[in-house]
């Protein structure tokens, strides 16, 4: 298949630079959080039409979209972008609203925000916004950006819930079906920060073929040709987690709440400008130590 969009998916606390803060400073420079070469500026950047892209921020995953959308309206503003709106969908009747699908079928970019990836699954999966969202990611040039919840909701397979400290219990990671854009992969968001990788890891060796994706804070995988390239963006790490050669397990073995044993689980790690090819499932690292 042949697709010609693009998907950011980002591993939340996306940085929206100083421009968001209280007492922002018209000199840029002067403020702690100021950039210019941040996620949000490689999205508009990626766009087919840069500055002038139409952007539809979406705050359906979040409880409180009133607070979290104009964030992200200042900063797209503030990097020149010049025509961005929030596209406000609460309830599943919504997403087959004609003035809502016809914003859809103009937007450039869609910006997904964090939240809880379920209720966004739930809310528009199935729906004619979600058959529109896929269609113009196959076929046009067109960004899907996700952050969060957004992120975590891009794959096929996506994981809803889990606690942290006990995601190797056999049973506590749990599993859902998510917005479908991209195969072969499920993704996990916040993952430094709140030490997932047990969560990541039980979902790998349930399905050895899925390769997990760790995503760091204000980091993020730029992934094109056909979903096979991936590019880490961003300020920190995204953990690959590839369970193609693993050689035992004791996973059906033991008892729900039992902990979980993997012999020889492969994992990456990816920082800024490195790349994954999801084809070959070879790693490029941009310094390397032997170039």
């Amino acid at each position: 298949m042949n697709i010609l969009g693009k998907l950011i998916i980002i591993g939340g606390a996306v940085d929206k630079g100083s421009f968001t803060e209280t007492n922002f400073d018209k000199n840029a420079t002067n403020n702690l959080n100021f950039f210019e070469t941040g996620i949000l500026k490689r999205i508009i950047n990626e766009s087919k039409h840069k500055e002038n892209s139409r952007i539809e921020v979406i705050t359906t995953a979040s409880v409180i979209p009133k607070e979290i959308g104009p964030e992200y309206v200042k900063a797209f503003e503030y990097l020149n972008a010049k025509n961005i709106d929030i596209l406000t969908i609460e309830r599943r009747e919504q997403a087959a609203e004609k003035s809502i699908l016809d914003r859809l079928k103009a937007a450039d970019i869609v910006m997904f925000t964090g939240g809880d990836q379920l209720r966004l699954t739930s809310i528009l999966g199935g729906t004619p916004f979600h058959d529109i969202l896929l269609d113009k990611y196959y076929n046009e040039e067109f960004i899907y950006a996700g952050t969060s919840a957004g992120a975590a909701a891009a794959s096929n397979n996506m994981i809803y819930q889990g606690s942290s400290s006990e995601a190797l219990l056999k049973g506590e990671v749990k599993i859902s079906s998510g917005l479908g854009l991209i195969d072969g992969v499920i993704i996990d968001t916040h993952f430094v920060q709140r030490g997932r990788i047990g969560r990541l890891f039980q979902a790998v060796v349930g399905n050895p073929r899925v390769l997990g994706i760790g995503l760091g804070e204000d980091t993020g995988l730029l992934i094109t040709n056909n979903n096979k390239q991936m590019e880490a963006i961003g300020s920190g790490l995204v953990i690959l987690v590839d369970g193609r050669e693993i050689k035992d397990t004791n996973l059906t073995k033991v008892e729900l709440g039992q902990p979980i044993s993997i012999s020889h689980l492969v994992t990456h790690v990816m920082s800024k400008f490195d790349t994954y090819n999801l084809e070959t499932h070879k790693m490029h690292i941009q310094s390397s130590h032997y170039l």
